[in-house]
């Protein structure tokens, strides 16, 4: 296995936990938090899907989605987690669950940003 294939195959890792976590939270959302649910569900199941690019190295424009739609994804719970924010009006807590997709989600950024910088450097 070449070195670089370890990158990919991390960055589809940490997307893929990323999703199955926010999946596992739409089932406990949907029932009290409709809009939760939802946001979780069709969330989790695009980091999911976002595997699939990775592992076949769909190229810059799918990585760079991928990057776009993770940073949604993460501002949305920091401005959530802040007191009188715009979206709820109070500040959420800081469950375990959450702090396993965040940071796999950090970790997906940044990988998918090492790879990004790696195929430059490759074109050069």
């Amino acid at each position: 296995m070449k070195k670089d294939h370890i990158l990919y195959i991390a960055a589809a890792a940490a997307t893929a936990i990323g999703g199955i976590m926010h999946i596992i939270m739409s089932t406990n959302s949907l029932p009290n938090n409709l809009n939760n649910g939802i946001l979780f569900l069709v969330g989790g199941i695009a980091q999911v899907f976002w595997v699939i690019p990775m592992i076949r190295r769909w190229g810059t424009i799918w990585y760079s989605i991928g990057i776009g739609g993770t940073a949604v994804f993460i501002a949305l719970w920091v401005i959530t987690r802040i007191p009188d924010n715009p979206i709820t009006g109070r500040g959420g807590p800081v469950s375990q669950n959450a702090i396993i997709v965040e940071t796999a989600q950090i970790a997906f950024l940044a990988i998918v940003i090492a790879i990004l910088a790696c195929e430059k450097r490759k074109k050069l």
